[in-house]
Order: structure tokens, then sequence, then C-alpha cells
């Protein structure tokens, strides 16, 4: 066993919170809540600030200055967001359960989520193209 697989979320350092992140951008998705049930659907409609070729951030450091509703993880109980992929690592550790083996911290390249088909690389559309109203027109079953 390797440290992701045995520390808690509370106990990992800011290096091991960032190197937790699988990079699959399924967070950068913009979803949509159903008022009357509260079910989460997910949009292939991804934020401007996406660079879709690596799912990374370009604007990491300061993306909440840019995007206020971005969602930092580190502020939530993870377990309790109820948004978050099936695949999510974060998720997956805040619920005891180990990486996938697809995970990067597993295989050791970065490009296995890619590869695994998890990632959103090749299947969105920047928010800049869509108009909000229109995002129901984008939802997507390929997200767990």
């Amino acid at each position: 066993m390797s440290w992701w697989n045995e520390l808690t979320l509370e106990q990992l350092d800011e290096a091991q919170w960032e190197a937790l992140c699988d990079g699959c951008a399924k967070c950068c998705l913009h979803k949509l809540q159903d008022e009357q049930t509260d079910e989460i659907f997910f949009t292939k409609v991804r934020c401007q600030y996406l660079d879709e070729s690596t799912c990374a951030c370009s604007c990491y450091t300061q993306r909440k200055i840019k995007v206020p509703n971005c969602i930092d993880l580190k502020e939530w109980n993870v377990a309790e967001l109820n948004f978050l992929p099936a695949t999510c690592a974060y998720r997956l550790r805040s619920l005891g359960e180990p990486l996938p083996a697809w995970h990067y911290l597993e295989t050791g390249d970065k490009n296995s989520v890619h590869k695994a088909g998890i990632s959103i690389r090749g299947r969105s559309i920047s928010d800049e193209f869509v108009h909000p109203e229109g995002y129901d027109e984008h939802i997507v079953t390929w997200v767990e």
C-alpha cells in the first residue's frame, strides 16, 4: 500500500492533496440540478479556463478570483458533495476506498486517465460558446 490508499484526506499535506487529483476534469464540467428531485446532471460544457487537451486549469492559482463559484474541494466535506463523479479520487478516498488501477499514482503515467477513457479530453465544449440557458441541450450520460 502507498500513502494515497492509506492516509485520510485530512492527513494529506498540500503536495499530497494536489497529487491525489486524477486529472479527469469532470469537476470542471457545468452541472444542472433538478429543482424538484435535486438530481445532478452533468453537461459537456466545461469552464473556459480548462485546457481540454491537458485537462488542467489555465489559471489554477487564480481560479477563485476569475470564477467565484469554482469549488475548492478543501473547503468542503468531500463525502457530502453529491456532484463529484464516482471515479473521483477525492470522493473515493473520502469513502475509504482505494484509487482505481488507472490512476496515475498507481500507474506512474499521467496520461493513464486519458488512456482509460475517464477524462473529458475530446468530449467537451467551452462555456464561452454556450449560453447558460442552453446547457440543458448538452447533458451527457458518460459521467458516472
